[in-house]
């Protein structure tokens, strides 16, 4: 749900948004990037209160974290006000589970990246991402295989999801499976394009069934970064990569 109200210019608007990612400026203010319900990709400037008593405090700001934000929305306006923010969900799992924090800091530096050219509001890909974090939130054991699940269906959000078609080669460039390997180098031979068909097939319900070990799921991710650098222009390296890598040993 959001609230509108237009004054002198500005859009003043209430709207669900997740966290992904925050920067201290100065003392007291934060630059926070927002993926929002209403508004798409939002830059805002916030400032905390010193005192232990004010109503929005740094913790808000956590990387992916689902809030409910005020913000003066004004056009062309690359940084934009926060008025109020407040949790829409408070962690249940992830501040105490290691795993679940490397996941969420690599998906937080994953979609800081992925979604800078999504400046327009996309309200299925805002609650695809909502149902995935809370899921994960919620989830007790199983999950080792999220975060390849969620990498593969966030490509149809941004189009470049592959066509359904099984056959032996997957070209990355195209986002297709080809009975013949294609002229450039950019593609899987079949022992590895059968791991896209298997992300495909994934999902949180029943990714637990596809058992792989820490290489065959580190192969997979590095599989999904290259298709997905591929396709978004100057996609850089993800610090937070390493730590993922080392989770998971079965």
């Amino acid at each position: 749900m959001s609230e509108k109200l237009y004054l002198c210019g500005v859009m003043l608007t209430k709207t669900e948004a997740i966290v992904l990612h925050s920067l201290k400026y100065g003392e007291s203010r934060l630059i926070v990037d927002l993926f929002t319900r209403e508004h798409g990709r939002l830059s805002c400037i916030i400032s905390i209160p010193k005192t232990h008593h004010g109503k929005i405090k740094k913790q808000f700001f956590q990387p992916l974290s689902l809030l409910d934000v005020e913000c003066d929305v004004r056009p062309r306006v690359q940084l934009q006000k926060m008025r109020d923010a407040r949790m829409l969900h408070s962690p249940l799992t992830i501040e105490n589970s290691p795993d679940k924090m490397a996941i969420t800091l690599f998906l937080a530096e994953f979609l800081y990246h992925a979604l800078r050219g999504e400046q327009q509001p996309d309200q299925q890909l805002f609650d695809y991402m909502k149902h995935s974090f809370l899921w994960l939130d919620a989830a007790t054991d199983s999950y080792a295989n999220f975060h390849l699940s969620f990498l593969m269906h966030l490509s149809r959000f941004l189009g470049f999801y592959p066509n359904l078609e099984v056959h032996p080669y997957f070209d990355l460039r195209e986002g297709s499976f080809c009975d013949v390997p294609p002229l450039h180098g950019d593609f899987l031979r079949p022992d590895e394009a059968s791991r896209i068909h298997d992300m495909m097939r994934m999902d949180y319900q029943n990714m637990h069934l596809f058992r792989m070990n820490r290489i065959d799921r580190n192969r997979c991710l590095d599989v999904m970064l290259d298709y997905y650098r591929l396709h978004l222009p100057s996609f850089p390296e993800l610090k937070s990569l390493s730590v993922l890598q080392e989770l998971f040993e079965a």
